[in-house]
């Protein structure tokens, strides 16, 4: 069981850090509004794809196989929601310290649809599911380990994005640059909804 787990978290780990929409948009946020105000946005990521993980694992994976039409309605929501987030995020202006505290960071609810709408944490999900619970006994308690994992895991992942981008804002002060930066992380966010159709 303890390999199972190990691997388990190797993983979640891998597609926790790996870059996406929900840790592009938290390190975007960080930059512009800071960590501590980024963290309802990386709980609310955690909690929706711990919440996935668990859907997935008891049956919805063999829904969404016998459906696949859920899944491409899914990935149209998710594109639509990526593309209105990249383009708030790259027309954001550089704020001042003084008007900063005004503005508002990404919610616990926003980064709960930007996870739960996004088509890259269902697919590893279905994956993770498939190796690490499908073929263990019980497969119930399998998943709830799994699930566990993967909100720590996650909450770790984006995180880390999260700290990425309250470091690098020091470099971001001068307002042209944090522009040029809101612009470039728009850009990305929305390529990878271009890469969700390819």
């Amino acid at each position: 069981m303890f390999s199972i787990i190990t691997s388990m978290a190797v993983f979640a780990l891998i597609g926790a850090v790996s870059p996406g929409p929900v840790n592009i948009m938290a390190t975007s946020s960080s930059v512009n509004f800071g960590f501590k105000r980024t963290l309802p946005h990386v709980l609310g990521a955690s909690l929706s794809y711990a919440a996935i993980v668990f859907l997935v694992g008891i049956g919805l994976n063999q829904l969404l196989s016998e459906h696949p039409q859920i899944t491409d309605l899914l990935k149209y929501i998710g594109a639509t929601f990526l593309l209105y987030m990249s383009y708030k995020i790259a027309t954001a202006a550089a704020d001042d310290s003084e008007n900063i505290t005004h503005k508002r960071a990404p919610t616990i609810l926003e980064g709960g649809l930007a996870q739960g709408l996004n088509p890259k944490a269902w697919l590893v999900s279905m994956s993770g599911v498939s190796i690490f619970v499908t073929p263990n006994d019980p497969a119930s308690l399998y998943v709830i380990i799994f699930s566990l994992l993967s909100f720590i895991i996650c909450l770790f992942g984006v995180g880390t994005w999260a700290v990425a981008g309250s470091l690098i804002s020091d470099m971001l002060s001068e307002k042209r640059h944090q522009v040029t930066f809101n612009r470039i992380m728009g850009l990305l966010l929305s390529l990878t909804v271009v890469s969700i159709f390819l």
